[in-house]
């Protein structure tokens, strides 16, 4: 019988304590607090996303519950919907938002060799936004449209592994061309995009400092043909061109030479125009980095599924800002498990097992495996005889 630590300890065992203290430390999260700390406070918000809790009430209930065994869950301090309201609200975002970029980076090296789909040495981001609806009456700073409110998740998600390596949360009235400005860019990196991102000035902007970009062409584009590349027909390209745009203000934003590649998606029935800074990959090659893209709406469709990102706990805009980051971190901390632990099981299939086996006393390998799992006694041990 195992009788070691609980499914939950275990999964924390993989949060590095040390750097979420000094996140705490940065922004004074334990100042003046006495009890119910900022990591108490994490421990209870992730145990609400691990388990599908609906309401700070609910995780209230369910926790007091099991009473006895928070102790060795990791949390010192007694869980009240008070308590937890209180500290989503007061207690900095930035806090978990620092933490869960400090998990972006360890989830990020065990993922680096992975394959999305196309053998490509350079790093492959995808980047696109989502609206989360919120009721205008009960989050009025979360500003959209006259009778209705919202926030909206702008996500750079790097290919390799699905991991978000950039967030951004900001209210519904923030156009998502306007995330070009504060998305780190990387040199020899690919950036894929939908046409809602197509400013010409930005794309400059990535082109400069020596980065690649893939984006859905709008059909008012004005340019002229440069040179035209051989395209192979059969395998659905229509044409691969060298152009210069003739707009005054796209050619103003953008001087110098486009790839222009035209594509017919056989599958939707849809003519496809991407365009692109790099001339060297193969036509059909850029077509199916566009295609990648769909990587980034798998994952918020995921997200929203699988964690407490649609319905909050508390109506202010720190709470909902701290109740997503430590969403997104939760989201890390299970990828980096999954790695670290080499579990075949998907991340929907270890949340669901989390879910259910969360205050189990077994190891967490055989909850997540389907091999049984056993500790192994020595019964060949010397014993001292005092007649012989």
């Amino acid at each position: 019988m195992y009788t070691g630590k609980l499914i939950f300890s275990q999964v924390m065992e993989h949060l590095p304590l040390h750097i979420f203290h000094q996140c705490v430390d940065r922004y004074h999260g334990n100042f003046k607090v006495k009890d119910f700390s900022c990591l108490d406070q994490y421990l209870c918000m992730a145990f609400a996303q691990l388990t599908y809790r609906e309401s700070l009430r609910d995780i209230e209930v369910c926790l007091r519950a099991q009473k006895n065994k928070l102790y060795h869950m990791g949390i010192r301090s007694a869980v009240s919907r008070n308590n937890l309201a209180n500290a989503n609200k007061v207690r900095d975002w930035r806090i978990y938002a620092d933490f869960a970029h400090s998990l972006i980076q360890t989830a990020r090296k065990l993922y680096v060799n992975d394959s999305f789909g196309l053998e490509l040495e350079n790093t492959v981001y995808a980047l696109d936004a989502t609206t989360i609806d919120l009721c205008l009456s009960m989050f009025p700073w979360a500003n959209f449209r006259k009778s209705k409110g919202a926030v909206k998740l702008h996500t750079l998600l790097d290919l390799r592994g699905s991991i978000p390596t950039f967030i951004h949360i900001s209210d519904g009235k923030l156009h998502e061309v306007n995330t070009l400005d504060i998305v780190p860019l990387e040199a020899g990196a690919f950036y894929v995009m939908d046409r809602g991102y197509l400013d010409f000035a930005r794309l400059y902007t990535i082109s400069q400092v020596s980065a690649f970009f893939v984006i859905r062409a709008k059909s008012n584009l004005k340019c002229r043909r440069v040179y035209s590349y051989q395209a192979d027909r059969a395998t659905g390209l229509i044409c691969d061109q060298s152009v210069m745009l003739t707009g005054f203000y796209q050619a103003k934003g953008y001087p110098d030479k486009l790839r222009r590649v035209k594509y017919y998606d056989a599958e939707t029935d849809k003519t496809l125009v991407f365009l692109t800074n790099n001339f060297t990959l193969p036509a059909m090659t850029i077509a199916d980095l566009y295609r990648c893209r769909w990587q980034v709406e798998l994952f918020f469709k995921w997200i929203k599924q699988n964690l407490r990102i649609k319905t909050f706990y508390d109506t202010s805009e720190n709470a909902v800002k701290a109740q997503i980051w430590i969403a997104v971190s939760v989201y890390l901390l299970v990828a980096i498990m999954k790695k670290r632990l080499k579990i075949q099981a998907s991340l929907y299939t270890i949340l669901q097992v989390l879910s259910v086996t969360i205050f189990e006393r077994m190891s967490l390998l055989q909850a997540l495996t389907d091999e049984d799992y056993t500790i192994k006694t020595d019964n060949k041990c010397n014993h001292l005889f005092l007649f012989s």
